[in-house]
């Protein structure tokens, strides 16, 4: 007796196992039918962002360069005008000669 109760309760459980799995299997295909539909729907959408993206990111980088070429235009003219103020300054300080000691160094001017 004990015998088909334990097998009677083991049918139970298997019959309770194999409807568990066909509701488990019943809600997997509605939820991947309900992100099926979800992901056909986004397609469109998620194309124009994605080109709406580029452009932005296109623009953004157009206007990046302006700005990264012109900060090194100015820097090049600094170091350019540094150089020639260096390279145009005399190798020794000598005072300027005033007019009277001009005069006085070169008596006979015409």
């Amino acid at each position: 007796m004990q015998q088909k109760l334990a097998a009677n309760r083991q049918g139970r459980s298997n019959q309770e196992a194999a409807v568990q799995t066909k509701l488990k299997d019943n809600g997997r295909m509605w939820l991947s039918g309900f992100l099926a539909v979800i992901v056909t729907s986004q397609l469109y959408v998620v194309r124009e962002l994605l080109a709406a993206f580029a452009l932005f990111a296109l623009g953004f980088a157009t206007i990046a360069f302006l700005v990264v070429s012109l900060y090194m235009l100015r820097h090049c003219w600094e170091l350019t005008v540094a150089r020639l103020s260096y390279i145009r300054q005399p190798v020794m300080n000598v005072p300027s000669v005033s007019r009277e000691n001009q005069k006085a160094a070169y008596p006979l001017r015409f």
